[in-house]
């Protein structure tokens, strides 16, 4: 999977306008709306304490945990998608492609159908399925030495199985998830605070351990043979990272739903971008799949005002797309392929 390289000026500049997306698409999810909110009232609410007014009340109480919400679960989920890629060795692997999101939902699912969940709680429980989906597609693809699209395509049965269960639960129990439709889709708009707060913090020491273990990565990258006479200690460091990709997806599932795609996109258009060093392209999957999530929002909420589609439909439209056409690239390679 590894990808033409990239001039390091040419990435450079790439990961200095990567902040600049992400700085327009925050400033214009707080702005555009229902109610037009300008952006000196964006600055007054934020920083000189003015919450008295209505633009206030609508930033700080409505699009601030929304957007927030958007750029933290775009970032998770594009870096969970990297970091699955590099340890599977596998270009077409993505969180809600091999099960990982799905079992992530099953967990907290069943977690609401038997016992009500604090906000602490939520992330913590997502995080432990989504470890077990990620692990469960691991085990298969070592265990039967299966193709990168067999791997694949066990890991989309898998995550039909996990939906599955999902629906099966929400039926027996009607009141297990509440906004059940927002969850299934994946979007924001019951987000709290409160409730982002725990997983927030989850997300950025996760993001923070990834980032120290970029060469790692790098030298796991050139296939498990050449890691090992290299002297990683290849398990060890895998696992350490599929755990991590684990608490990304768990974290941004147990307030944003069942998002897709953003772990497939995201990463690939960053190699085009700056290149496979992973010191360069986890930051900037991070920054981009913040910018991406959150103009996608905003989208879904402006394109058909008053009217709001889900972020999880307007991702899925780009999505599917991309993947089909990721499918179509790989048609006709070899079998470990």
């Amino acid at each position: 999977m590894r990808s033409s390289q990239i001039s390091s000026t040419d990435s450079s500049k790439v990961l200095l306008l990567l902040p600049a997306c992400v700085l327009l698409s925050a400033v214009l999810s707080l702005c555009v709306g229902a109610v037009a909110v300008a952006p000196g009232d964006i600055v007054s609410a934020l920083f000189f304490g003015r919450n008295d007014t209505v633009a206030a009340k609508i930033i700080l109480y409505t699009r601030l945990p929304r957007t927030l919400a958007a750029l933290l679960s775009g970032s998770a989920l594009a870096v969970a998608g990297a970091v699955i890629q590099t340890v599977l060795c596998n270009p077409l692997a993505a969180p809600n492609i091999i099960g990982v999101n799905a079992s992530a939902g099953l967990a907290v699912t069943l977690a609401c159908a038997l016992a009500p969940m604090s906000a602490v709680a939520t992330p913590v429980i997502a995080f432990a399925g989504a470890l077990a989906g990620v692990l469960l597609v691991l085990a298969l693809s070592e265990m039967t030495g299966a193709s990168r699209m067999t791997t694949v395509l066990s890991g989309v049965a898998v995550s039909n199985l996990f939906s599955a269960a999902i629906d099966a639960v929400v039926t027996l129990v009607p009141d297990a998830l509440s906004g059940y439709s927002d969850f299934r889709i994946g979007g924001f708009a019951s987000v709290t605070m409160t409730r982002l707060a725990p997983a927030a913090a989850l997300i950025l020491v996760s993001l923070a351990l990834v980032m120290t273990l970029a060469q790692q990565m790098d030298i796991l990258a050139l296939g498990t043979q050449t890691a090992q006479s290299l002297g990683l200690a290849v398990r060890p460091v895998r696992l350490a990272l599929l755990v991590l990709a684990a608490a990304l997806c768990g974290a941004a599932i147990s307030f944003a739903g069942l998002l897709g795609f953003v772990g497939l996109i995201v990463p690939h258009m960053m190699r085009r971008l700056v290149g496979e060093e992973s010191q360069r392209l986890m930051p900037a999957c991070a920054m981009g799949g913040a910018a991406l999530v959150t103009l996608c929002d905003t989208l879904g909420r402006v394109l058909f005002a008053p009217y709001e589609l889900s972020v999880g439909i307007v991702l899925s439209f780009a999505g599917v797309p991309f993947f089909l056409w990721l499918l179509l690239k790989k048609r006709g390679g070899h079998a470990g392929d």
